[in-house]
């Protein structure tokens, strides 16, 4: 199985201020989807994992998250591709839980549930929790520089952090896929 690991919000539609709070307010960044059906088109299975805590702060409840995952999925598949699955973390950041990364409970449960190993695999981020996460779990950590990955890159070009120097840098979710098609093919 060739596995890709997407980070939302910021890699795949655009980042808000707060949070995304309907399926209305969620709205791709030009070229991600184009992308996304790109990479599932050459057999990569795409995984979601992203960070929603504003379940925990009450911004959103389960349904919306579903809309909004829902409208994702519909309009990679209207084009001609496919999301595996989306991964989540309800908690907020003081709650110390397992799985809102950069902890790795996200990456844990996709190799439980695709039972595969996530060593290697492309995990395209625009946060420093992504990169983390992506690092602590053996993946290829990519930085797009949509989102939050300018000021995510400020803060790496800022800090001497192990293992960093492994991340990729590219402009958006579109040219990180090429590179992907050409490199993890």
């Amino acid at each position: 199985m060739k596995l890709v690991i997407l980070g939302r919000d910021g890699v795949i539609n655009h980042h808000s201020g707060d949070a995304i709070k309907s399926a209305e307010q969620w709205l791709p960044i030009d070229g991600s989807l184009e992308a996304m059906v790109k990479l599932s088109r050459l057999g990569f299975t795409l995984v979601v994992a992203t960070n929603q805590p504003g379940l925990a702060r009450g911004l959103f409840d389960l349904d919306d998250l579903e809309a909004m995952h829902f409208k994702l999925s519909d309009m990679v598949e209207t084009r001609g591709g496919s999301i595996a699955a989306i991964f989540y973390c309800p908690h907020g950041p003081d709650d110390d839980c397992s799985c809102r990364k950069p902890k790795t409970g996200l990456i844990d449960a996709i190799e439980v549930e695709f039972d595969v190993c996530a060593e290697g695999a492309p995990f395209i981020g625009d946060s420093l929790s992504d990169l983390q996460a992506a690092l602590a779990k053996g993946c290829q950590p990519i930085l797009v520089r949509s989102g939050r990955g300018e000021q995510t890159l400020a803060q790496l070009l800022s800090e001497s952090q192990a293992g960093l120097e492994k991340v990729l840098v590219f402009d958006d979710l579109a040219a990180a896929a090429d590179y992907i098609a050409d490199h993890f093919g």
